[in-house]
């Protein structure tokens, strides 16, 4: 018998011996190749730890950010009760959302704008509309002085107001935000989708959150009551500026709602600027505290009230032109009992809801005579659906046809602006 050791067996190595080492190689082999897969397995469950961390953080941060909103379900219950008389929506997919500043002085920070009265009012209303397609947005200021029909409505204390004509922000602090949309809804016949609350702080805390808005002052300020000091020219503000600068009324321009209402619609035409041009709305990190800032001050409708509502309502907003943002102010005059009041200016008023109804395509101007007596035909509309009677895509929009609406009438110019506008040009 051959002495096997070091050889290989016959049949398998046609008796070739092996080299001196060859056994040691073979085990330092095995060994590397052991190594190895202790690594990958190491190296695998590493990056499953790390992937579940992330998913655990990532679902924690949405948590909290869901968890932030607070949902308006006393609002909803009321809007219920009274569902019938309702206006019907006559444009399936365009949005309506009622925008209420509320001047609340509850909770610390906010108690320093004043007396804590356990009322609140609306200091800014807004009808937001969000046209079919989300091709444009249009944003109508609703003065606080004007008078309108505030219908009855419950109070904080379980009774009910009866029904009373008053000025518009009676409404909110009559009847919370739920008065607040029936108001609106009777004033105009549009449907109000959804509606959205913000305080003095949240307000504050969002303009932080974008690292402050740059806006262009005409004329140095200096306004003691806001505790507002500025330059003129181009100034960013911070959120105690803004705030200030968006509710000064007796020291900025001739001390009217009018043109407060003005800088207001300014300022959030600045505001959309800065959140599209710095790639918030695409930057997590950038995103995270906008989202945080907005979310902690937001009180909504219970279907907006998540992050998901909030996201379908907004995904397409990103992608309109900013000239196709715009603002104005609802058509009105001085009321004939009291020349300190306002009153809707008709025809104006109306052909402004009848078109914001049908979805149909609102123009804006600088300066711009109000209504349809004096309208231009000049220029793109830069509104919503187009005035053919189709909604842009070629398709009959709901509440007209094609053969009904005739020949195309000169498009309303309401004064107003829109957010490409520069205000230091």
């Amino acid at each position: 018998m051959s002495d096997t050791a070091g050889t290989s067996p016959a049949g398998a190595g046609g008796g070739r011996t092996l080299g001196p080492g060859a056994g040691a190689s073979a085990s330092g082999t095995g060994q590397a190749r052991r190594r190895r897969r202790r690594w990958v397995r190491g190296t695998g469950l590493g990056l499953a730890v790390l992937l579940v961390l992330a998913a655990g953080a990532g679902w924690a941060v949405y948590v909290k950010l869901d968890g932030n909103i607070t949902p308006d379900e006393a609002a909803a219950a009321e809007l219920a009760r009274f569902e019938e008389e309702r206006p019907t929506p006559l444009v399936k997919e365009a949005r309506n959302l009622l925008l209420i500043g509320s001047d609340s002085r509850s909770g610390g920070d906010n108690r320093r704008y004043g007396r804590d009265s356990g009322t609140e009012r609306s200091d800014t209303a807004i009808l937001l509309h969000l046209s079919a397609g989300r091709r444009s947005a249009t944003a109508v200021s609703l003065p606080r002085d004007l008078m309108v029909a505030v219908p009855g409505c419950p109070r904080e204390d379980g009774t009910r107001a009866g029904p009373v004509f008053t000025m518009f922000n009676q409404a909110f602090q009559r009847g919370g935000s739920a008065c607040a949309i029936r108001t609106v809804e009777k004033l105009t016949g549009i449907r109000v989708d959804h509606h959205i609350v913000v305080d003095f702080h949240g307000f504050k805390e969002m303009v932080e959150a974008v690292d402050g808005v740059e806006v262009c002052l005409r004329e140095p300020i200096d306004d003691k009551a806001a505790k507002l000091r500025l330059p003129a020219g181009r100034v960013t503000l911070n959120g105690e500026q803004a705030l200030g600068y968006v509710r000064a009324r007796k020291s900025l321009g001739d001390g009217s709602d009018t043109h407060r209402m003005e800088r207001q619609q300014r300022f959030l035409g600045a505001l959309v600027n800065k959140v599209q041009g710095n790639d918030v709305l695409l930057n997590p990190v950038k995103l995270y505290p906008v989202l945080d800032a907005a979310t902690s001050a937001l009180t909504t409708d219970p279907e907006l009230a998540s992050l998901r509502g909030l996201y379908e309502l907004v995904r397409g907003l990103r992608e309109i032109p900013t000239e196709r943002v715009q603002f104005l102010t609802v058509p009105r005059e001085p009321y004939a009992a009291d020349a300190n009041r306002d009153q809707l200016s008709q025809p104006e008023a109306e052909a402004l809801f009848e078109r914001l109804r049908r979805d149909a395509s609102v123009t804006v101007a600088q300066e711009a005579a109000q209504g349809p007596g004096t309208g231009t035909e000049s220029g793109a509309p830069s509104g919503n659906s187009d005035d053919d009677g189709t909604d842009g895509d070629g398709k009959v929009t709901q509440g007209e046809s094609a053969e009904s609406s005739g020949p195309p009438s000169p498009t309303p110019t309401f004064s107003g602006n829109t957010a490409a506008e520069d205000g230091c040009a």
